[in-house]
């Protein structure tokens, strides 16, 4: 009640990326009764895949904070905090009353939480408000406006619900739409249904019977959910097959050796994988059925090869993108995925940086791995997993002398695992006979 006679509204929690579901409040960068202003930076948040900063479009004064700092696993559409109009209204005894509010209790429909048993609790319900605004949940079709814009309508008698939506957040009706719909003859609008709150239950499956103090329960983090679900969506719904092929390196070894001495006066230092995301980019471009994508009704190829780069960081593995990896020379591609893993490990990746790609990487012989088969990471078509380097002895195919009939060769074991809804096994054969011969023939990959 205290809200709407303050025209007051809540700040809630932002999507700030496609797959994000929930949200930690990891610092708050403004504090209570600071002025706010469109472009603002407000708080950072903890998404599924990275630290974001929320940038705030309206004007106002933050008059409460309701989630504090590290509050974890926030709804979208939680109220985080209260904006005001008016910096007097900061102190009222209403506001104040108001101090006492807590997420989920702004709605009278919301669903109670059932208390759980000392030993173990067995079910969970969530209430997920689905309002369509970063400013309040409705229960009676209210318009979702900022404190502002409702006071510059209610000086001009203009019906909000005319307006219909607003160019803020979540087409949020700011002043600026106001002002805009007073200098043109207003046609009214159905007013908007407002959003229903559901409430959905989740049973807790009975562990079996240990004994005490045999385990550990580790909370499952907002990272370690999304890859999850990515993984069991990718194995349920794609088709995967595996292609393995040997490629022997000595050439790269040597390539590389030689181009990080000349690379010690020009500041860069090129590592094996930098040679595998050129040459991976490059074959896509002798043969791009590998660089597409399943849509349902038809395959989408790209022009450009926007190459992911498997990280393993503290949180989880994320994927930073090396954008049009084809058109990068070797020590560009090598400076771009020194940068991006750096962000990563430091949780500080924009949006942009790790969502998309159009084919991944994953490297894991730095650890000591043979070979091994990834999942694809949908919408991708295939994933290139690469085990470590090692020596083995072959025939020699060409020897000078009768003690030449064998040689020592170091070779890696790359497998390529394909969605064969897209990529038939001869296509992804050829692909990998392209790769091969750029990494065993490297001066190829500065032509």
């Amino acid at each position: 009640m205290y809200l709407s006679k303050l025209l007051a509204s809540l700040i809630s929690m932002p999507a700030l990326s496609p797959t994000m579901n929930t949200g930690n409040i990891g610092k708050w960068l403004k504090k209570e009764g600071d002025e706010l202003k469109p472009g603002d930076l407000i708080v950072e948040v903890e998404t599924d895949k990275s630290t974001l900063e929320f940038e705030f479009q309206e004007e106002g004064f933050l008059a409460k904070i309701l989630t504090p700092e590290g509050s974890k696993t926030i709804a979208l559409g939680s109220p985080i905090a209260i904006l005001v109009d008016d910096a007097s209204k900061i102190s009222s005894e209403d506001l104040a009353a108001g101090a006492s509010y807590t997420p989920g209790a702004a709605t009278p429909a919301a669903s109670t939480t059932p208390s759980s048993t000392p030993s173990q609790q067995t079910s969970t319900t969530t209430t997920t408000q689905s309002a369509p605004s970063t400013t309040t949940t409705s229960t009676g079709g209210r318009v979702f406006a900022s404190p502002l814009a409702k006071k510059v309508a209610q000086d001009n008698n203009v019906d909000l619900a005319q307006i219909g939506s607003g160019s803020g957040h979540s087409n949020r009706i700011v002043k600026a739409d106001v002002e805009e719909f007073l200098t043109r003859k207003p046609a009214v609008q159905e007013q908007p249904r407002a959003t229903t709150t559901t409430t959905t239950q989740q049973q807790t499956v009975a562990a079996p019977a240990v004994s005490s103090g045999s385990f550990v329960d580790i909370p499952v983090s907002n990272v370690r959910k999304i890859i999850a679900d990515r993984l069991l969506e990718s194995k349920r719904t794609i088709p995967h097959y595996y292609l393995t092929v040997e490629i022997e390196v000595d050439n790269l070894m040597k390539a590389r050796e030689e181009l990080n001495k000349a690379g010690e006066k020009r500041g860069f230092k090129l590592s094996v994988n930098d040679f595998l995301v050129k040459a991976a980019a490059l074959s896509m471009k002798k043969v791009p059925e590998i660089n597409s994508s399943w849509q349902d009704t038809f395959i989408r190829q790209y022009n450009n090869v926007d190459l992911s780069v498997a990280v393993q960081t503290d949180s989880g593995l994320i994927t930073p993108i090396v954008f049009s990896a084809e058109t990068k020379g070797l020590s560009s591609i090598s400076n771009e995925v020194k940068a991006l893993a750096g962000k990563a490990r430091e949780n500080k990746l924009k949006p942009h940086e790790f969502q998309g790609g159009t084919f991944t990487i994953s490297n894991l012989g730095m650890f000591g791995i043979d070979e091994f088969s990834a999942i694809i990471n949908p919408p991708q078509a295939c994933i290139l997993a690469v085990g470590k380097s090692s020596k083995k002895v072959v025939v020699n195919e060409k020897p000078t002398s009768a003690e030449d009939k064998f040689k020592v060769v170091t070779t890696m074991k790359v497998t390529l695992s394909c969605d064969h809804r897209v990529v038939d096994g001869a296509v992804g054969a050829q692909w990998l006979q392209e790769f091969k011969t750029l990494l065993e023939n490297p001066l190829y990959l500065t032509l």
